[in-house]
């Protein structure tokens, strides 16, 4: 007998195993954007403005929030070790903090710092000759510090695809940082005492969270501006390389291979 040749369609459909390898793949997606969610601490829920970031942008936005944090860090530790400066206009350490980040973010300028950013309020805070600089000096530091970031940034607070980080101000920015910590560990007033103590020693050791902290600020910046750097020249390299094998490519391919 002639076997009877039958159509797929002919077949009757399991209507159950059609629902089930319909949702697998969604089900498969969804477990791996949750198991890659838990996995970190450091995740955080989407936000519509990310669609207006490309991966670079946001991982230069990732690294100035952690430098901000490090940099706020810094600046509580300076203060607990000098409470004379936030004694000068602020009543706590944490009070003398939120008004400096409040006026960094708000663009109103320190009346102290008499409009000095970057490298300017830094070597202000540092000030002895001919006169004493009498204002905060830990605020008039931050201030600098928080000036450098935004620039090295691409002179925003947050990227979006129109920004980049400029890899020179990023590159100058860490070379100010380590200047700065230079400057806090040796610079003294006119009676021989260190202007700021960092450094705390104690029958507990040692306490060097603001040499760590700035060189985790330092690390940062110096890796975004290798990147932003490569940025371009692979830019450059990638152009090349689809023209080559665009215009070349279907040449190379007749070629006989051994």
């Amino acid at each position: 007998m002639r076997a009877l040749s039958r159509s797929p369609l002919d077949f009757p459909l399991d209507f159950p195993l059609v629902r089930r390898l319909f949702w697998l793949p969604l089900t498969c997606a969804a477990a791996l954007l949750v198991m890659g969610c838990a996995s970190t601490q450091r995740a955080e829920p989407y936000e519509n403005k990310e669609w207006l970031q490309t991966s670079t942008n946001r991982i230069a936005n990732l690294a100035l929030r952690d430098n901000i944090q490090s940099v706020k860090r810094v600046q509580l530790s300076l203060y607990r070790r000098n409470p004379r400066e936030w004694h000068k206009w602020a009543t706590s350490a944490e009070d003398a903090t939120n008004r400096t980040w409040n006026a960094i973010t708000q663009e109103q300028p320190l009346p102290a710092v008499q409009g000095n950013t970057g490298i300017d309020a830094i070597r202000l805070a540092f000030e002895t000759a001919p006169k004493p600089y009498g204002g905060d000096r830990v605020a008039a530091l931050v201030v600098g510090w928080a000036s450098l970031l935004k620039q090295a940034n691409g002179n925003t607070w947050e990227q979006t695809m129109i920004d980049g980080v400029n890899a020179e101000n990023s590159y100058r920015a860490a070379r100010n940082f380590e200047i700065s910590l230079w400057l806090i560990s040796s610079k003294v007033g006119p009676d021989g005492q260190p202007l700021l103590l960092a450094t705390e020693i104690s029958d507990r050791g040692r306490n060097l969270l603001i040499d760590r902290e700035l060189s985790k600020v330092v690390a940062r910046l110096d890796l975004l501006a290798a990147q932003a750097d490569e940025k371009y020249r692979r830019a450059a390299l990638d152009f090349s390389q689809n023209w080559l094998l665009g215009n070349l490519g279907p040449f190379f391919s007749m070629l006989p291979k051994n």
